[in-house]
């Protein structure tokens, strides 16, 4: 039984696999939840972990009416249970991200009319003019993003406009595909919905609107202005904005409940339906971060949510719009190679045991005396590539480590990597900065210490599951506190407290300082700082000619000069020289200009030294570039500007002169 009546809020959640719901109390404490698996419970769909993958292995759909039966059962299932719904106040929810769901001319009438009396899927079965939704596993639009890429002046142009590049999963390239395979189809449809603005539209009886937080995962959104981008709709489909709607900020009130489940549930006429969003965005709000915070989520993937005030959109990761603060974003970052990745090394270097991997973590320092080590056993995300890489404390790529060195190797560079891509999407660290570690690794303490080393900041566990479900149900009661006008923080300062693990180790922050080219000083942490601000002018690259020098380790994806066939092992970086950001663009294979007013100068690499060779005009005394003798691969690669400013003009250094920005 549901046990006694209490106001609360619900959080819904349509996820890949099942659909899930939590009720939270007046106390923001969760004190029901359920969930339908649709394999399981709904195996007449015939799914597989909640998808069809189609014969080309790319195609990758969900049955719509899977998930709106879904939610009939576990209603039903509630009802049964005793649960008081005449008690809820306001609910929202969560999609997972990308799916895209397209109604039929005169789906409309059907849902304002929907007789309490019948179960929602047999009143809507005929309301869909795609039965089976694409869903984010989809990896079939490639043509189409090239095309919307072309059309928008190039990738970097894309994702400074919408927040990312043009990916296979996103809604407006799903939605290309759709027009350009199935005209009829598309003709037919009036209104295309997100899975989460489809479930919303469920509980109006009405089309909801698309949320500004996950309509950033569409390539369509301008995530600066919160309007469809008119280049962007008019590349993927025609009357696309009249098919969408217009999008809502996240905290908005959409409506009130469908009379149906006043009906048919005894839901009190006047719950407020809060405007749903990805599931995502969902996350970062059960998890209730705030501006600087990081979440760390340590599974078969690893992935960062960030909260960013002036976010810095590149080929790689993701901007979306903050689902709490308007005003504010949120970054999204995935890594491939996470728990799969620490287990092999585990079992590879510590005899298949967690305790001795432990072991190893405690018994090296911290910087691993300058070994570094990057390990990707999988096509990466961010970056793309795949193998291991070793580096030495001479900066000489070697094939393999000592067992303990190996280890610490590798979770020093995992948590490095997360924060070099993090800093090029706009993060920085900030004195009350906290990080919120979740997933399997987050049980390991010394995997989370040099978590905190990494970043210089605590690192706190929580024990709250389903995150965008409870997510849901705390924006739910942000709604109702008059959303955007009341910060989200407030409405949520009663939720169960996280608990700190562990806190940086005395001298971590000294490690984090730009190294002034020695390569043989302890400075390992130093890449972890190359986009720390050094006093940035905010300058942004113009797309599509410039393009940022955003860090992406072993970055340049072709040959060097036809000498080899491997990747090269280059680090390209976005160059701050005491407040000047420098842009680039690439102009072949061995060569890259960068340019800033006055100064430009080509870098050139030969061989296997990294020799690097000023151009014109940069051969003035205004700049000086230089490789340090005896290094591998590229090598060490610095830039120094003149004249010699003084220690306040360069944060992140404590000593005058110029100040050497390193890669590898």
């Amino acid at each position: 039984m549901a046990g006694p009546a209490r106001r609360c809020c619900l959080g819904w959640d349509f996820s890949t696999q099942q659909v899930k719901v939590v009720a939270v109390g007046a106390d923001l404490n969760v004190f029901y939840e359920d969930s339908v698996h649709f394999d399981r419970d709904l195996p007449q769909f015939g799914t597989q972990g909640g998808v069809h993958i189609h014969k080309d292995g790319l195609t990758v759909t969900s049955p719509v009416l899977m998930w709106v039966q879904a939610l009939d059962i576990i209603l039903e299932k509630m009802k049964a249970s005793g649960f008081d719904f005449s008690q809820i106040l306001a609910l929202s929810g969560a999609g997972q991200q990308h799916g895209s769901v397209y109604w039929k001319a005169g789906a409309s009438r059907a849902l304002t009319s929907l007789s309490p009396d019948l179960p929602l899927h047999q009143q809507l079965e005929a309301c869909f003019s795609i039965s089976d939704s694409p869903v984010w596993m989809d990896s079939s639009t490639t043509a189409q993003c090239r095309q919307l890429e072309a059309t928008m002046g190039g990738a970097q142009a894309l994702s400074c406009l919408t927040g990312s590049r043009a990916y296979e999963r996103f809604t407006g390239n799903q939605i290309a595909k759709i027009f350009q395979e199935s005209p009829e189809a598309y003709s037919l449809t009036e209104r295309i919905s997100l899975v989460s603005s489809f479930a919303a539209s469920l509980f109006l009886g009405s089309y909801s609107s698309i949320d500004y937080s996950d309509g950033s995962g569409m390539n369509l959104l301008q995530i600066c202005d919160k309007v469809w981008s008119q280049a962007c709709l008019s590349a993927c489909a025609p009357d696309l904005e009249e098919k969408l709607g217009r999008p809502v900020p996240s905290s908005s009130v959409v409506g009130t409940i469908s009379s149906y489940y006043v009906q048919r549930y005894g839901f009190h006429p006047g719950c407020q339906v809060v405007a749903f969003t990805g599931d995502n965005p969902a996350s970062l709000a059960g998890m209730r971060l705030e501006e600087g915070d990081i979440a760390v989520s340590l599974g078969t993937s690893d992935t960062l949510f960030l909260w960013l005030r002036e976010p810095t959109p590149s080929l790689e990761g993701h901007i979306f719009c903050n689902p709490v603060d308007p005003q504010h974003y949120m970054a999204l970052l995935c890594f491939k190679n996470g728990s799969l990745m620490r287990e092999r090394i585990r079992d590879e270097s510590a005899s298949c045991s967690w305790s001795e991997f432990s072991k190893a973590l405690r018994a090296t320092e911290m910087g691993n005396g300058g070994n570094l080590g990057f390990y990707f056993d999988v096509m990466e995300i961010t970056p793309e590539i795949i193998g291991r890489h070793r580096f030495n404390a001479e900066n000489r790529e070697v094939s393999a480590f000592p067992r303990h060195v190996e280890i610490r190797a590798l979770i020093e560079g995992q948590f490095m990597a997360k924060r070099i891509h993090a800093e090029g999407l706009g993060y920085r660290v900030m004195p009350k900065t906290k990080i919120l570690a979740t997933g399997g690794a987050s049980h390991n303490r010394d995997i989370l210490q040099v978590l905190a080393d990494v970043f210089d900041a605590p690192v706190y566990v929580t024990d709250t599951a389903n995150s965008a479900c409870v997510g849901s149900a705390y924006r739910a009661f942000h709604g109702l506190a008059a959303g955007a006008a009341v910060p989200f923080a407030d409405v949520v300062k009663l939720a169960p407290q996280p608990r700190l693990a562990v806190t940086p180790t005395p001298g971590a922050a000294q490690l984090c300082l730009c190294s002034r080219g020695n390569a043989n000083s302890n400075s390992i942490y130093s890449l972890a700082q190359l986009n720390v601000a050094l006093a940035s002018t905010g300058k942004k690259p113009k797309p599509p000619q410039l393009y940022s020098f955003d860090s992406f380790i072993f970055g340049l994806k072709t040959p060097l000069l036809g000498a080899s066939s491997r990747r090269a092992s280059c680090y390209p970086l976005r160059y701050f020289t005491h407040g000047v950001r420098f842009s680039g663009r690439f102009q072949h294979t061995s060569q890259v200009d960068v340019q800033d007013q006055n100064l430009t100068c080509v870098i050139s690499v030969w061989g296997n030294n990294g020799v690097i060779s000023p151009g014109p005009p940069g051969s003035s005394d205004s700049s000086r570039l230089w490789t340090p003798a005896g290094t591998s691969s590229l090598g060490l690669i610095a830039c120094e500007a003149f004249p010699e400013p003084s220690a306040d003009s360069c944060p992140s250094c404590t000593r005058s002169g110029p100040c050497s920005i390193i890669s590898y």
